[in-house]
């Protein structure tokens, strides 16, 4: 799904990766969305596992913008492939319901646990500057990975995380 998306994939070739015939894929999953839809629930529970608690009074706001940005440029690196929601998302308006539901869940959780941290670090800000910055960061780096992606070139992402350092204002008079 990471490379092809929802239409991208069979239960035969999830049963061929996994080594099982494809009869045990169906039986826990007795449809393509049931599939997917775990995937992307499971993709989501692990990022967020990864991220960590946004109001950690241990973990400086500083510090976890870059924990951010590290999920996705693994992905891009190790993983040599995009974001699995990320994927999916650019076939929102072809998913069945329950695959979509769970693509957007991820992104509304990104982007509160974004907020979390943008409002931690501009204590004061405005919410909808909160709502903004925590929107730009998670737009920039989806932007970046599919450029990157596409291009076959991480040093396209690599700029544009560049980019996004030098112009977030976390804390800075920019957040008012």
């Amino acid at each position: 799904m990471r490379e092809g998306g929802f239409h991208g994939f069979s239960f035969r070739e999830i049963a061929a990766d996994v080594g099982i015939k494809s009869a045990s894929v169906h039986h826990h999953f007795p449809t393509k969305e049931d599939l997917a839809a775990a995937a992307a629930r499971a993709y989501a529970d692990r990022h967020m596992a990864a991220l960590g608690d946004p109001d950690d009074p241990e973990r400086a706001p500083a510090d976890l913008i870059p924990l951010y940005v590290d999920l996705f440029r693994r992905a891009l690196v190790e993983d040599r492939r995009m974001c699995l929601c990320g994927v999916l998302a650019t076939e929102a308006s072809a998913l069945p319901p329950g695959v979509n539901a769970e693509a957007r869940a991820f992104f509304e959780r990104n982007l509160a646990w974004l907020e979390s941290v943008v409002a931690r670090a501009a204590p004061g800000a405005r919410p909808r500057d909160i709502e903004a910055q925590a929107l730009r960061i998670a737009a920039m780096l989806e932007g970046a990975m599919l450029v990157a992606h596409s291009l076959g070139d991480i040093d396209a992402f690599e700029t544009a995380v560049l980019e996004l350092s030098e112009t977030l204002s976390l804390g800075s008079a920019k957040m008012e």
